[in-house]
């Protein structure tokens, strides 16, 4: 079901129906969309439920720990190595690649049957995400004292202008009014910045690096910022800012600044990133995909790497390496 009409048939008032709105955004498709109104529901009950928490230190302290983990366990870890082909790999009875569907054509292409390959390369991305962090001498001054003691905060004028902006993102139209999805972890956390400083990062969606000019949104993020929390520029310190360009050089698997691994609309959902009974599986023996361009995809909750892996198990069980 499309977001914008479940939140008028279920919720009372502009507020609710808002706030519901904000959290189907998270999908990065416009909320006239069947399927929507799903992303928003199962984000609304995971935060009434336990939270959305924060990791202390950092989001790096959970690769931290994972990679710990790992090497307890008996792995080992190469990092900084550009992987182009198979030939820069190790002999392996199964190579998992956390990568895009185009990203894996390149690398592995000359193992594909022609016809797979063309369906990869047909896979389609959304939207972008244009990034800013803050170094703040302050708290950010919201004029709704709830937002002062929040983790995440949803920006935006109503339902209706929230539907725009990420419809817009969809038609090649930056939004003079973006909605903005804005963490404040020092608020909790206090390793992330000197004692009576803060920290604060937020992004909005914008169109794809591949299909539409890029624009510098700082002005409009700052002014959304502002518009609900007066005052908000003068603490300031500094700014970082990462357009869809920086996050497809940050990593080429963010396709035109696709920080999702591909559109998550209804056609997507079940052929991700084919139509196939195991999505994870290629059609050439050993080479598997576990990246957000496989089931259920983008999120923060690993669950591609998890039944990836699974299927590894079920599909190579009895194979000698």
């Amino acid at each position: 079901m499309p977001a914008t009409v479940l939140a008028r048939l279920w919720f009372r008032g502009e507020r609710a129906r808002a706030l519901f709105a904000g959290m189907a955004a998270h999908s990065i498709l416009p909320l006239e969309r069947p399927g929507s109104a799903a992303y928003g529901l199962i984000l609304a009950m995971a935060g009434h439920a336990v939270g959305w928490p924060i990791a202390r230190g950092g989001s790096q302290a959970i690769a931290d720990a994972l990679a710990s983990y790992l090497q307890d366990l008996g792995g080992e870890m190469a990092t900084g190595r550009l992987v182009a082909s198979l030939s820069d790999l190790p002999p392996a009875r199964a190579l998992l690649f956390d990568v895009s569907p185009i990203n894996l054509v390149s690398i592995a292409g000359d193992r594909l049957p022609s016809e797979y390959r063309r369906k990869l390369e047909r896979y389609r991305h959304g939207p972008a995400a244009f990034k800013m962090d803050w170094a703040l001498d302050g708290p950010i001054p919201w004029s709704a004292s709830a937002c002062r003691q929040a983790g995440a905060v949803h920006l935006g004028g109503g339902m209706g202008e929230i539907a725009r902006s990420e419809r817009q993102a969809w038609q090649g139209i930056h939004a003079e009014r973006p909605f903005i999805i804005l963490a404040q972890p020092s608020l909790f956390d206090p390793t992330r910045a000197p004692t009576g400083r803060h920290t604060a990062w937020a992004y909005c969606h914008v169109p794809n690096l591949h299909g539409a000019p890029s624009r510098d949104m700082t002005e409009r993020i700052e002014a959304q910022v502002e518009r609900f929390a007066p005052g908000f520029r003068a603490r300031i310190l500094a700014r970082h800012v990462m357009t869809p360009a920086d996050f497809e050089a940050y990593n080429p698997n963010y396709v035109g600044g696709d920080i999702i691994g591909g559109a998550q609309d209804l056609a997507q959902f079940f052929a991700r990133p084919v139509m196939s009974r195991s999505p994870y599986s290629t059609p050439a023996r050993g080479i598997y995909l576990c990246s957000a361009s496989t089931p259920p995809g983008g999120g923060v909750h690993g669950m591609c790497g998890h039944h990836a892996a699974r299927a590894v198990l079920r599909l190579d069980k009895g194979h000698s390496p």
